[in-house]
């Protein structure tokens, strides 16, 4: 899987606390009814699957986050009745530790030019 050699397959895996944040992401949005995208449910289920992400995945990752970080500042974002759709979409996503995790892998794909 390794897109560029700067990231091991290791170091491009989801742990599990990212598969946890996604899975109650998708618990959260069959509850509710809403929360994040058909392209949302789809990381969900590729961060549940723990295998290595592309360059390509990464970046979307880290672009998500950096959209979607003032969504944090929403009304009712973990409402633990009525989550909102942002906390909802944050969390098939990975969550916080899928966004500091991506923030790593980025910087070091950019320190190599990808």
């Amino acid at each position: 899987m390794i897109d560029h050699p700067v990231l091991s397959d290791e170091d491009r895996t989801p742990n599990a606390a990212i598969a946890k944040a996604a899975r109650q992401g998708l618990a959260l949005r069959e509850q509710h009814g809403r929360g994040g995208t058909e392209v949302g449910v789809r990381r969900a289920e590729q961060l549940m699957s723990r295998k290595p992400l592309s360059d390509r995945d990464i970046k979307s990752m880290y672009s998500y986050f950096a959209r979607h970080a003032v969504d944090k500042h929403g009304r009712q974002w973990a409402d633990p009745i009525k989550p909102s759709a942002g906390y909802i979409a944050w969390n098939l996503w990975g969550g916080d530790e899928a966004r500091d995790w991506i923030n790593i892998l980025r910087a070091r794909l950019r320190e190599v030019g990808v």
